[in-house]
């Protein structure tokens, strides 16, 4: 579950860069100068990830020695420190759950060091004027995931499956919902053989394969199962939109 949770930080990461160059791009098509900076994304964020785990113990090692986590106040022994005769507070706060709260942060600050050595020189190559925007977008939510896991980390390490999973319906739904033509043939023929649809696609399938594979840990055969469910959800749509869809539901009151 730990190396499962360190997985959803290197996934979340990475996908915020990806947003971000694709919405700073604002081009329907993928082209070499947008996939040259998605694969510059990945790079960075894997050494990001690679250098992070080296330098805690063992030092040098991809593997992690690790404390563990019992319950939620590991993540906050702040708040627990001792006051022996119930007189002064004595400050002795450790990391309870190492390397799993520091490992956050030394990833998210080599992420952000690889971004400005790497991204802005080849933004203004690949993308002039336009791919700014992404490295100032990286600007922004590296520093709000900084706090956020300063805060919530605990929260986020007990959650993240559940998370991951309600936040790539909502993406994958809000995918196809701005499709402009909302037939169940259009919606098919543009999934797969639109290659930037099929991409994304498949990548909302992968995340929701994470989150199944991080709230179940495949601990039963009965789980495995349950990644045909996977593709349910684009599906689900496909077959539904023509009932939902804004315009005839206006004109069935336009009719009354």
């Amino acid at each position: 579950y730990d190396y499962l949770y360190l997985a959803a930080i290197f996934i979340t990461t990475l996908l915020s860069h990806w947003v971000a160059i694709d919405f700073a791009a604002k081009r329907n098509k993928l082209t070499k100068e947008i996939i040259a900076l998605h694969v510059s994304a990945l790079i960075e964020t894997c050494v990001s990830g690679v250098v992070s785990v080296l330098v805690f113990e063992p030092v040098g090692s991809l593997k992690i020695h690790s404390c563990g986590v019992k319950k939620l106040s590991d993540w906050y022994p702040v708040l627990h420190n001792p006051t022996p005769n119930y007189e002064d507070k004595l400050y002795c706060t450790h990391e309870v759950v190492y390397p799993l709260f520091s490992i956050v942060f030394v990833f998210y600050t080599v992420n952000l060091v690889a971004l400005l050595l790497v991204r802005p020189w080849l933004s203004s190559k690949l993308l002039p004027g336009r791919g700014r925007s992404a490295v100032y977008a990286a600007l922004y939510f590296l520093p709000v995931y900084t706090l956020l896991h300063t805060v919530c980390g605990g929260l986020i390490y007990y959650s993240y499956p559940y998370i991951i999973l309600i936040l790539s319906l909502i993406s994958s739904a809000g995918h196809f919902a701005f499709k402009f033509d909302q037939s169940m043939r259009k919606l098919f023929l543009t999934t797969v053989t639109d290659t930037r649809n099929v991409i994304i696609v498949l990548g909302h399938w992968t995340l929701h394969g994470f989150a199944i594979v991080s709230i179940t840990q495949l601990t039963e055969t009965l789980h495995y199962s349950l990644l045909a469910l996977v593709p349910c959800p684009a599906a689900f749509y496909i077959l539904t939109a023509k009932f939902t869809n804004p315009v005839k539901i206006n004109k069935i009151y336009e009719d009354q």
